[in-house]
């Protein structure tokens, strides 16, 4: 019985050898793309140099909002915004974890916190309108 080693054809190679002829259009394409980098930002500076100086106004502005209703109801919605921003993002990175776990119970067990989190946040987001009832109750609107 003789053994054989395999022919050099049949062998992995990951890489082209070294004495392979790079693809020229590649080169002209990678320079194309510096070019359009490099005159992209002289535009910008350009016109960060020649942009005028805007003149702000001097006014005395002590509130903006007419009455502490007005704030309240502004911090409600603002806290309601951000509750719900959050808890999408919880529920969409649950939504993945759960997708990429591929029976993993561990990376199972991450995403239904995650789910977990993001059911929180929603029921936080329900629960603004009442927080925000009860400083109106405390301080005697």
């Amino acid at each position: 019985m003789r053994l054989t080693t395999p022919s050099r054809s049949c062998q992995f190679r990951p890489y082209p050898p070294a004495s392979a002829p790079r693809d020229p259009r590649r080169r002209a394409h990678r320079s194309l793309t510096y070019r359009w980098l490099l005159v992209g930002e002289i535009v910008a500076v350009v016109l960060l140099l020649t942009g005028s100086a805007a003149q702000a106004e001097t006014t005395h502005v002590l509130a903006l909002a007419p009455t502490l209703e007005v704030v309240l109801t502004n911090a409600r919605n603002w806290i309601m915004g951000i509750l719900a921003l959050v808890a999408t993002v919880f529920l969409t990175v649950g939504g993945l974890r759960y997708l990429m776990a591929g029976g993993n119970p561990g990376e199972v067990e991450k995403a239904k916190q995650a789910f977990k989190s993001a059911g929180i946040g929603f029921g936080l987001t329900a629960l603004a309108p009442v927080v925000v009832e009860i400083l109106r109750g405390i301080l005697g609107m």
